[in-house]
């Protein structure tokens, strides 16, 4: 299932124990992953895709280029306004659910 993480590790002429090492996780895990015996949790298909500098949808095959996407950032809270404000203070134009 997941051809392409096998692919891009030997790419980089590495053995499963080490991207297993980057990835605090065993080997055997690791080469589970690989063979699709076991699914990949989000933050570590993130991992991954910052490692390989790739996308996920390139990694899991939803996509055939291998660049990564833009990356951005979340936007910083107004000046003056909370970071942890509630919702109608951040977005007005939203109303919170009862």
């Amino acid at each position: 299932m997941y051809r392409r993480l096998r692919d891009m590790r030997e790419d980089k002429d590495l053995p499963q124990r080490a991207v297993a090492e980057v990835l605090h996780v065993s080997q055997a895990t690791y080469s589970r992953y690989e063979s699709g015996a076991l699914d990949i949790p989000s933050g570590i298909l993130i991992a991954l895709a910052l490692f390989y500098e790739t996308s996920i949808d390139y990694l899991v095959g939803l996509s055939n280029d291998p660049r990564p996407y833009r990356r951005t950032l979340a936007p910083a809270p107004a000046a003056g306004e909370a970071e942890g404000a509630p919702i109608p203070q951040r977005f007005p134009q939203q109303r919170q659910r009862k």
